[in-house]
């Protein structure tokens, strides 16, 4: 193994992704910052200061301290991460929207426990992981996961594992950050090794549980039913998607030209966080799509591209869960927004308005960039 500089390719794309997110925002935002603060420049000076600066403070941390340390904090920030997201529902700290508990306010600072689990469960799985398939002691023998042990010792935690984290996001009714954590969580447990059987049966099981929530909520199984059929109700249960369409589809091929949207004006809800790329594709066409597609598809392959070389399987299933979260959800805010998954609540990566995703997204950044200093010869 040798220690590389910096990996300048993925430090260029997540740049233009800020620069490219904070310019949106300053246009997209302009009218609500105007009408509830007197100005055009509240939420994009907002996002800066409480997102990308200690966003990019805390990716130098993760960049320079050391992956061992890192490895063994793992533990510690997922129980810290379970305690936060267990406060939420406390009245004194907790903060509700639309009926759902999911932030917590300390110190005037409101900030989603939620964004942060995503990163911190990876840490942790690749952790448990690493040490039980491979044990420091090479006097013990390397776990075989398909044997009678290996249940024990790895299939039947991870499962629980999920179960727990599974049952707080249903208090939180969050199904769309579950999904993403389990799919992130279960392409970790891949990648890990452990026999397909595993995979197969835990992603089975992972569909019947969605199934129970979709069908116990009833908004939730709307959402399905909407996704087919917007028309239906365009102007109750299929309002967002129908709006987003309309928007999507407005923009051509070079789209309106930034600041031009008139979806953002009350039509499309959550058009800064949630609905931004309905937004985006308005006012940026096909060609701005591309461009930022381009971009997190080059993201997708540096990613992979480090998790290849890096020598040590906690820093490959680190590499790998980071990169398949950010993608994966960012594929999932942008089918939402085109009819192909239900209206999610997720934001867009780089680009949505929220410090929290912001400022959990560039300390996995900050991971992978150690990762790829330390790689093969």
């Amino acid at each position: 193994m040798k220690i590389k500089h910096l990996d300048y390719f993925v430090v260029l794309i997540v740049s233009l992704l800020l620069i490219l997110g904070l310019s949106f925002l300053a246009t997209i935002s302009a009218p609500a910052s105007m009408n509830r603060f007197g100005t055009t420049n509240h939420y994009w000076i907002h996002q800066f200061i409480y997102g990308i600066l200690p966003g990019l403070f805390l990716c130098l941390v993760a960049f320079i301290v050391p992956l061992s340390f890192t490895k063994k904090m793992g533990p510690l920030l997922m129980l810290g991460n379970i305690i936060a997201l267990v406060l939420v529902f406390l009245p004194a700290l907790g903060v509700s929207f639309w009926g759902a508990s999911r932030w917590l306010s300390i110190g005037g600072i409101s900030f989603q426990p939620s964004e942060f689990i995503k990163i911190f469960s990876i840490i942790y799985l690749a952790s448990w992981l690493r040490n039980r398939l491979q044990p420091t002691n090479r006097m013990l023998p390397t776990a075989n996961s398909s044997g009678r042990r290996g249940l024990t010792k790895i299939f039947i935690p991870f499962c629980v594992f999920l179960m727990v984290i599974g049952l707080i996001f249903f208090f939180q009714k969050d199904a769309t950050t579950l999904f993403i954590v389990g799919a992130t969580s279960i392409a970790i447990y891949f990648a890990s090794g452990v026999p397909k059987w595993q995979v197969l049966l835990i992603i089975f099981m992972t569909i019947l549980v969605f199934a129970l929530l979709i069908v116990q909520e009833p908004y939730r199984f709307s959402r399905i039913t909407t996704m087919f059929n917007p028309n239906d109700d365009p102007q109750g249960k299929g309002f967002q998607i129908t709006q987003a369409l309309i928007a999507v589809g407005s923009g051509g091929l070079g789209g309106k030209g930034l600041g031009m949207s008139s979806q953002k004006f009350g039509s499309l809800p959550q058009s800064m966080s949630d609905s931004t790329f309905a937004v985006y594709a308005e006012e940026t066409g096909f060609v701005g799509c591309s461009i930022l597609i381009s971009l997190f598809l080059m993201l997708l392959w540096a990613g992979f591209a480090i998790a290849r070389r890096a020598d040590d399987k906690f820093y490959q299933l680190v590499a790998l869960g980071v990169t398949f979260w950010i993608l994966f959800q960012g594929f999932v805010n942008i089918s939402s927004m085109i009819g192909l998954f239900p209206i999610s609540g997720v934001p867009l990566p780089f680009i949505s308005y929220g410090g929290s995703h912001l400022i959990a997204e560039l300390i996995g950044i900050g991971l992978l960039l150690n990762i790829a200093r330390h790689s093969k010869d």
